[in-house]
């Protein structure tokens, strides 16, 4: 196995060891950034004194916090030859399971000693339970880990506001960066009256910093919800932060649907994010509410309030220039 490199950092001796695991960007449905939400979150254990360890595809190796110790490897191929990396562990972030390889995960993970994992999943699971196990994704990943013996808490997020940055789903916003800059312009479908649930990505790391670090979440699930965004108001905070005015054009489906495919999205990510622009739009109401009845919340869980799009924009605001 390759060796781990470890950054130089301050003394923490006696401090908790997490292990983050992230992999190469995925365009499919229901998929997180790992590596923009692993570093939040790297950033956030460290400020509270604990130690981290990063199990990451080639692609996820840079751009950690110092202090980080970076292991090589993958949890979808072959995640035995990195035993190593658990070795010493608490708490493992998994982010970017399969179920081809989630049971050799956390076989690896029990045989090390760690006690708790804590998933990056998704609302699919939701959906997957009508149909026959033999097509789960994300609710084989949730079965496997309450199998493992080992403490477990699920997180559940909207998309998140960074995943295009990563290139990870949704498709929504994935090409405005590019049409923004080269004509001030951006198409998209259902710019009138499409909304879409996000979730700041310090806010999703923030989730999964208490549920690593405090037994207070210990086998539930924890939806980490933000409210749903109209899309033209995800165009108007880009236009404030660039200070330039953005031309909204109103696509149809299929144009969508064509402009995704030469962007490399599958269908399944594409599909789903239609049907959620049109389905937040259509139910604003009633989806708003149930955001807002969630508990606990995400501000209960992080303590402040979360971040809105528009500190978003602001801060990103040198992709769209």
């Amino acid at each position: 196995m390759p060796g781990i490199t470890v950054t130089p950092s301050t003394d923490t001796s006696g401090s908790r060891l997490h292990l983050l695991t992230a992999v190469s960007p995925r365009k499919g449905a229901g998929c997180s950034p790992t590596g923009i939400v692993g570093r939040r979150l790297a950033r956030q254990l460290a400020a509270a004194g604990d130690r981290v360890r990063v199990l990451a595809e080639p692609d996820r190796l840079h751009d950690w916090p110092a202090g980080t110790e970076i292991v090589e490897g993958s949890v979808s191929r072959r995640p035995s030859e990195y035993a190593e990396a658990f070795d010493g562990v608490d708490a493992v972030f998994l982010a970017g399971a399969v179920p081809a390889t989630v049971g050799e995960v956390l076989d690896t993970a029990r045989d090390a000693g760690v006690r708790r994992t804590v998933v990056l999943s998704s609302h699919g699971p939701e959906y997957e339970e009508a149909y026959p196990p033999e097509t789960w994704f994300w609710l084989a990943i949730e079965r496997a880990v309450e199998r493992s013996g080992m403490e477990w808490t699920y997180i559940r997020p909207s998309a998140v506001m960074g995943a295009v940055i990563e290139g990870t789903y949704p498709a929504t916003g994935s090409d405005w960066a590019d049409t923004i800059r080269t004509g001030g312009v951006v198409r998209e479908a259902f710019l009138d009256g499409g909304h879409y649930p996000f979730i700041h990505e310090d806010d999703l790391a923030a989730v999964a910093a208490a549920a690593l670090r405090t037994d207070d979440h210990v086998g539930r699930i924890l939806e980490a919800v933000g409210l749903p965004i109209a899309t033209r108001e995800r165009v108007a905070s880009i236009a404030r932060a660039v200070g330039r005015d953005i031309a909204a054009v109103e696509a149809t489906p299929d144009e969508s649907r064509e402009t995704w495919r030469g962007r490399g999205w599958p269908d399944d990510g594409i599909d789903v994010t239609l049907y959620a622009l049109q389905e937040y739009g259509d139910q604003l109401t009633e989806l708003t509410q149930w955001t807002l009845a969630q508990r606990p919340s995400v501000q209960e869980i992080t303590g402040r309030h979360p971040r809105s799009f528009d500190a978003w924009a602001r801060e990103h605001a040198h992709l769209y220039r």
